[in-house]
């Protein structure tokens, strides 16, 4: 990219970046002046709801922990306000999703060549979700090779036994399934930086078998560990000794609840059949390495998205993703413009506006509409507040294999999950009125037809978008949030997403840069879709070819 289009990049992206801060502050008063007795599905009453529930006091919401409890117990309070009737368990909001905390056991030890290392700095295991490894005494160190050329890696049977360090760059999960080939070695060592991860693993597994003993490196100890630079290294050779002294994992039960409430159908013969509405409460927490300044971390992600988009002319799917080496070292942040507006905004917690904030409180502002409706749905309506999508879509399983009310009473599953942004500058694609509808026909042709009328029926009628929804799509965003837990039981479903954005998983998915007035015409629609199914005269036909419950997702 020529110098002239990156320098006007990079001051676009600062101007935004400036009128964002005075659009917080404006959001922030009206939050503070909250809206009453008024429209619940109004851009002030969503925007309040919001700042209230992305809260840095939520800790970003991580399932398992103290920050998803305090959003659950929020939406309970809501719910119970509104005079719900409770779907949980014993006549509670809360539907417990037995969980259990991995961490190791205090005294346990790893050293190296007899110098004890240091945990979250020199590494950080894989934590087992049985909560049990097998562990050596000691053992040598071996190269095993780099992941991404299989040409170089080791044979098990040279594995066998020792602890096998295999170098990667780029590390992905098709990397990873070749190391786990090597089952009789005694440990499986790779590098990533042991600061980005947690000290715990928040599991719902049940297994209690011993798993492979694995672990990641930092950049420093991966050198230390054979005296030499990696990259000089040929595969086989041997290193230093690994020793492990009291090395266990405790296994604590952890709470976490999906949020549960009822709204009773109107129509006695239907009251008994159920439209379900979702979205998840939880999201991915603190960031354990120390906070990163705020405007610089959002400017570095907007330049790199719009060079990624200029080249390619598809938005990355994750920000930062993309960048050549060349590209990425072209990049300087310069935001002295911004510090003339407002001083440096240290940033550690991951507040998860959009993900999953705009959804969740969506659902609590249909919730809230219908109570006050003169005119109840025939059929009634269940409230889900899933917990641990961020973790592999825990809460959205439990509840489906453990339902709190009859599975074939549930006629279809609306999933809300990033519905606050869709600007032409989030995603390449989107634009005024964007609505990405993913899966609403892969079970029911019906289904499918009816959001399409109601759509057409709104005062601003939204532009649809089904290219995520496409067979084999890279993304995969059919098989990635709660609503395949509904369909893999045959329940016709519509996942509604406003997509990604340079924000996404960030600590700047902040309140501040979701476009309300957007957001409420998305959530107004999905309300109007919610009341028209539950009206329904019959329910939708599954015509198109069931899943097995247990098989992997296909897109």
């Amino acid at each position: 990219m020529r110098e002239q289009a990156r320098v006007r990049i990079v001051r676009g992206v600062l101007a935004i970046v400036a009128a964002a801060s005075i659009g917080c502050a404006t959001a922030t008063q009206q939050s503070e002046r909250g809206q009453g007795g008024g429209d619940p599905l109004s851009a002030q009453a969503l925007s309040r709801r919001l700042y209230a529930f992305a809260d840095d006091s939520m800790q970003g919401r991580q399932f398992g922990l103290e920050g998803n409890l305090k959003a659950t117990a929020y939406l309970a309070a809501q719910v119970q306000r509104l005079g719900l009737r409770p779907g949980g368990d014993n006549g509670t909001y809360l539907q417990e999703v037995p969980a259990f905390r991995i961490s190791l056991s205090p005294g346990a030890r790893v050293m190296l060549d007899g110098a004890p290392l240091e945990l979250g700095t020199d590494y950080l295991p894989a934590y087992p979700s049985s909560g049990r490894v097998h562990v050596p005494l000691s053992t040598t160190i071996i190269y095993g090779g780099n992941l991404a050329d299989t040409t170089t890696l080791i044979s098990p049977e040279q594995a066998r036994g020792k602890a096998v360090f295999f170098n990667a760059t780029n590390p992905n999960q098709a990397m990873f399934a070749r190391a786990v080939r090597f089952t009789t070695a005694a440990a499986l060592i790779s590098i990533q930086n042991p600061r980005m991860g947690n000290p715990y693993i928040i599991t719902t597994s049940q297994d209690t078998a011993a798993g492979l003993n694995r672990f990641i490196v930092s950049d420093d100890l991966a050198r230390r560990l054979f005296g030499a630079e990696v990259a000089t290294i040929a595969p086989g050779t041997a290193g230093k000794t690994l020793s492990f002294s009291n090395y266990a994992f405790t296994r604590a039960p952890a709470l976490a609840h999906n949020v549960v409430a009822i709204l009773p159908g109107s129509d006695p013969t239907v009251r008994g059949q159920y439209v379900a509405i979702g979205a998840h409460n939880d999201h991915i927490g603190m960031r354990r390495a120390g906070p990163l300044d705020h405007d610089s971390l959002r400017t570095f992600n907007t330049i790199a998205q719009r060079i990624v988009e200029a080249r390619t002319k598809m938005t990355p799917g994750f920000p930062g993703q993309g960048l050549t080496p060349a590209e990425r070292a072209s990049i300087k942040v310069n935001v002295d413009s911004l510090r003339r507006i407002r001083p440096a905004r240290p940033d550690s917690v991951y507040n998860g506006a959009d993900d999953d904030g705009s959804g969740s409180i969506g659902v609590l502002a249909i919730a809230e509409a219908l109570t006050r409706s003169a005119t109840r749905p025939k059929r009634s309506v269940i409230f889900v507040w899933h917990t641990g999508e961020e973790g592999g879509l825990r809460g959205a399983r439990h509840f489906t294999d453990n339902p709190t009310v009859p599975r074939d009473s549930i006629i279809a599953h609306f999933n809300m999950d990033m519905i606050g942004r869709g600007a032409a500058s989030d995603m390449i694609g989107a634009g005024p009125g964007y609505l990405s509808l993913i899966g609403s026909r892969r079970l029911s042709t019906g289904l499918g037809d009816l959001v399409e009328t109601v759509n057409r029926q709104q005062a601003q009628p939204l532009s649809l978008d089904y290219s995520l929804d496409a067979d084999g799509h890279p993304e995969r965003l059919y098989c990635r949030s709660d609503h395949v837990h509904y369909a893999r039981y045959g329940i016709p479903v519509t996942f509604f997403t406003t997509g990604g954005h340079m924000d996404y998983h960030q600590l700047t998915d902040e309140p501040q840069y979701i476009d309300y007035d957007h957001l409420r015409k998305v959530v107004r629609l999905i309300h109007d879709v919610t009341v028209a199914a539950a009206n329904v005269d019959q329910r939708f036909v599954v015509d198109k070819v069931k899943v097995n419950p247990n098989a992997p997702c296909a897109q």
